[in-house]
């Protein structure tokens, strides 16, 4: 008679707990790379080869009939290391654009806030703030027009600008001419075509002026800038996204202690903003960010995640003892009984 160890579930749950472990080794090795480097592949692999021989440690308890509960506390130990890294390299993997996306758009807020709060500080002779508004839209778009390489100085449209412009403040504003007919020469026209109608607006001091021409040249330059690379590629977004985001905010935080030390503690506050952003692929972060902004895509890695290192556990568990292997033996290959004679 022949004990039956090696059957089609076997089998089957050797295969899948390969393919399992197989795709959890991948992802752990990515997980812990930016904590051990180089190191993090053997690190994986070490994890992986003691999940797989838990596994067997845990069927073949389970076809004798005992109780799997200390290696499954064993297993978990183990897994829960898996766990961490796969999470982090799933969750920065899919969600690294995300994050970048989210915060060069908040930093164009930032500017924008920035320009709003330092002009509500200045002393103006146009006291609506909707019509301020209105009035540097316009500016811009002056600016713009000015320095257009197809219509360059003050053609029609920016005199419909202007005629505009003139609307709003009740004043007549000067037609300026360019120093020269070069682009730069433009340049310079539109800058002081933009001081002359920034003086209409605000009575300012030279620092105030300067600070309100720089604040709104900054404004300009990164909602362009912010734009044009939020329109290119996933993986140029993620090259590129945080050398933005350090070069933005080091702009941001420059002008607004500049405002505050002009304007005063009295009149205008500020708090420096920091990124998290180079934060993003450690480990810390990934389930910081995860929690703070939890949502089906956190759910669904986190569900991956508990499919990978703790699927084929349950699995096992679950599964009945095999009363054909009895309480001994390997159940690995097979064991011939012989018959016992006994004797009268």
């Amino acid at each position: 008679m022949k004990k039956q160890f090696l059957t089609t579930t076997d089998l089957f749950l050797a295969i899948l707990a390969v393919l399992l472990i197989s795709v959890s080794f991948y992802q752990t090795w990515l997980g812990l790379d930016q904590i051990f480097g180089g190191s993090s592949v053997i690190i994986a692999l070490v994890l992986s080869l003691i999940l797989l021989f838990l596994l067997w440690q845990i069927r073949l308890v389970k076809l004798r009939g005992g109780s799997a509960t200390g290696l499954s506390w064993i297993y978990f130990f183990f897994a829960a290391f898996c766990f961490v890294a796969n999470f982090n390299a799933l969750y920065t993997r899919f969600m690294r654009t995300d994050i970048y996306t989210t915060e060069l758009r908040d930093i164009n807020e930032k500017f924008n806030d920035l320009e709003t709060n330092v002009e509500s500080k200045l002393n103006y002779s146009v006291a609506d703030g909707k019509t301020r508004s209105a009035i540097r839209s316009e500016i811009n778009l002056l600016k713009i027009q000015i320095k257009d390489p197809k219509n360059t100085g003050i053609g029609v449209e920016a005199r419909q600008i202007i005629g505009r412009i003139e609307k709003l403040i009740g004043k007549k504003i000067t037609p300026l001419t360019p120093i020269n007919q070069s682009q730069s020469g433009y340049e310079d026209l539109a800058d002081r075509m933009e001081e002359q109608i920034i003086q209409m607006v605000y009575n300012l001091s030279p620092e105030e002026k300067n600070l309100m021409t720089d604040i709104n040249n900054a404004v300009l330059k990164w909602n362009k800038e912010i734009q044009s690379l939020l329109l290119l590629s996933q993986n140029e977004i993620d090259d590129m996204a945080q050398g933005q985001i350090d070069k933005s905010l080091t702009e941001y935080n420059k002008l607004g202690n500049r405002a505050h030390t002009i304007l005063g503690d009295d009149k205008f506050k500020f708090i420096p903003s920091l990124s998290k952003t180079q934060e993003v692929g450690k480990i810390g972060y990934a389930f910081d960010h995860a929690i703070k902004n939890f949502g089906m895509f956190a759910f669904v890695v986190l569900a991956g995640c508990i499919l990978l290192d703790f699927g084929i556990l349950i699995i096992i568990l679950l599964m009945p003892a095999d009363p054909r292997n009895g309480n001994t033996g390997s159940v690995i290959g097979t064991k011939r009984v012989g018959k016992t004679l006994i004797t009268k």
